[in-house]
């Protein structure tokens, strides 16, 4: 990769990932030493997460993280659940064997892969992540359109702001089991049946945003001694 990619790829992380925090302004000076690189690289990679609504930039006072908000969340929420409906009928139209080779394996290993995560591990918990991502873009892969899949993967980073500060709350979503709408999803897809797939794939994600909104609507807890 070029180092602009390289300065991309790690801010994008770390704004996902809340390591940058919502609104924190983003100084050249201080970023070229947290990554090791020149500010050309740098400019170049925020101008490009700008473009993705990761950043803005304000006349005078340069770049700083996206803020969150309920409202903001809802409608990327939305037009994902918009995009990937029109991308999976397109793909359960379309889809051959690798296609649906693909979805059984990714559903195969995220399963196995969400089994490993229950320890804690941080190293397996990056791994879920990323199979669970696999997961659902293996679901559309097979739709036949670049755009779909572009929008795809910018959405899905959007949600992740999101859903990754969410995960230290996963046991309060015990009465969920989203393995099991995972392979629900799954099997109505490889099914062919268009409707209950679409369905399906707007009900796993309403749940997550429901349970977002209440997270983010909750008062903070306080620490007592």
């Amino acid at each position: 990769m070029t180092l602009a990619e390289t300065a991309y790829d790690a801010l994008r992380q770390d704004i996902v990932r809340g390591i940058l925090a919502p609104g924190k302004p983003l100084r050249m000076a201080q970023l070229s030493e947290r990554y090791g690189m020149g500010f050309s690289p740098l400019r170049e990679a925020l101008n490009r997460l700008q473009a993705e609504r990761l950043v803005t930039s304000i006349a005078l006072r340069g770049f700083s993280v996206a803020p969150l908000s309920m409202a903001e969340m809802w409608d990327t929420i939305n037009t994902r659940i918009l995009i990937e409906q029109r991308a999976l009928r397109l793909a359960i139209e379309l889809g051959g064997d690798d296609w649906e080779a693909g979805i059984v394996s990714a559903l195969h290993g995220l399963t196995l892969q969400s089994a490993r995560a229950a320890a804690g591990n941080a190293d397996e918990q990056k791994l879920l992540e990323d199979r669970h991502h696999g997961f659902h873009l293996a679901l559309i892969a097979g739709c036949g359109s670049g755009w779909l899949l572009e929008f795809f993967q910018r959405l899905y980073v959007e949600a992740e702001r999101y859903r990754y500060p969410m995960l230290q709350y996963r046991n309060a979503e015990h009465h969920r089991d989203i393995q099991a709408e995972h392979a629900a999803l799954s099997q109505a897809t490889l099914a062919r049946d268009a409707d209950v797939a679409c369905e399906l794939l707007a009900e796993h994600y309403l749940r997550t945003a429901r349970f977002i909104e209440a997270q983010m609507a909750a008062p903070p807890q306080v620490q007592t001694a």
